[in-house]
């Protein structure tokens, strides 16, 4: 399917299924979203990785209005819906301050392996044991896919723009178990030397070579 949708981009990479919650304050989006909330229709959020607008993003639903200000600023709830490539930008659309894209929406397969999963879910709960962390995500392990977790293993924006490219659920399982196979490792050796580094000024109780 290919259509037009207004767009609102960001410094960020929103997944399908996320909640997000945004305070809108400039005024063309206010009017972006003042629109949307009119028509029930939704709006893109294309990635800007590196100051660069990426031509993958997310389309995004308006769930609530959470709060609108007297100076018409606005707080909202969102939630994404679909993952889209964008097939030609529109900068300036007629009597609009915002700018929109025709995109279409690329076959997502979102069956995975379960002990992929469990693997990755894992490893995931390994690296909030040795950060001290906890999340709810109000779901089972059992429950959680990719989409669900992949903003919790440490991804930086560029590599969760990569994931998000990925329209196979078993290929984003995979690259999230190679991300936590080589970040695990880095943080053993963190604790390591923070132990080494903790102990030096130390009174030391060691014993002496013994020559034989």
């Amino acid at each position: 399917m290919t259509n037009f949708i207004p767009i609102f981009p960001l410094n960020l990479v929103v997944f399908p299924g996320e909640a997000l919650n945004l305070h809108i304050f400039e005024p063309r989006y206010r009017q972006l979203i003042s629109e949307c909330l009119q028509s029930g229709k939704p709006f893109g959020i294309p990635a800007v990785v590196n100051d660069s607008l990426m031509e993958t993003g997310t389309l995004v639903e308006i769930m609530e209005l959470s709060h609108l200000y007297e100076d018409g600023r606005m707080d909202i709830k969102t939630r994404g819906i679909a993952v889209f490539k964008i097939l030609e930008l529109i900068k300036e659309i007629p009597e609009k301050l915002y700018g929109g894209a025709i995109v279409n929406y690329p076959e997502n397969n979102m069956q995975g392996s379960r002990t992929l999963m469990k693997t990755v879910l894992d490893g995931m709960h390994a690296i909030h044991l040795k950060l001290n962390v906890e999340k709810n995500f109000s779901k089972t392990d059992e429950e959680l896919g990719s989409y669900d977790v992949a903003h919790h293993v440490g991804l930086s924006l560029e590599e969760e723009y990569e994931f998000m490219q990925l329209m196979q659920e078993i290929q984003r399982q995979e690259y999230l178990k190679r991300h936590i196979t080589r970040v695990i490792p880095m943080m053993d050796e963190m604790d390591a030397l923070r132990k080494k580094i903790r102990q030096n000024g130390h009174f030391k109780n060691l014993e002496g070579f013994k020559f034989t």
